[in-house]
């Protein structure tokens, strides 16, 4: 059983499929161009993103505390800043598996990264954590280690 059938009705029929044929072209020209869009502008950002190793060691017995501070505040006031958190390590070896946290924060460009760092170290709720998160005596034994970097083209994060 035909659904539609245009035959017999001439100039109809060539008309209909005239408009089906157009549609067809239109649709696919869109997706192919929306496809592009899509894979240059991932290409563009892939290409500014840079990435934040930071290192940061604790005095003796201070590590809990950091932890705690990352855990229930600092990843949350990183993100509201334009931090995007990406992984947090512990070493496994016994010299410094107790006082070391190894992390990589990735931000838009190296310009954006500035910005947001500035912007978190006024923030009032961070100073607020911060100085409550030191009640008990300061947290860090240096100021932290940082690395930026971009990745590779044959990165397979990329």
């Amino acid at each position: 059983m035909k659904l539609f059938t245009f035959k017999n009705q001439g100039g109809f029929a060539m008309q209909a499929n005239r408009i089906v044929l157009g549609a067809v072209v239109v649709l696919a020209v869109g997706l192919g161009a929306f496809w592009t869009g899509m894979s240059v502008g991932q290409e563009k950002k892939a290409n500014t993103r840079v990435y934040e190793l930071r290192t940061y060691t604790t005095l003796l017995g201070r590590l809990p505390a950091l932890h705690k501070r990352f855990a229930n505040h600092t990843m949350k006031l990183f993100e509201k800043h334009g931090m995007r958190n990406e992984m947090y390590w512990i070493p496994t070896d016994d010299a410094r598996k107790d006082n070391i946290l190894i992390y990589v924060i990735s931000h838009e460009s190296q310009e954006a990264a500035e910005k947001s760092w500035k912007v978190f170290q006024a923030d009032a709720d961070w100073i607020k954590v911060r100085d409550a998160s030191e009640i008990d005596g300061k947290i860090l034994e240096k100021a932290p280690e940082r690395v930026f970097m971009r990745l590779t083209d044959y990165s397979p994060g990329k």
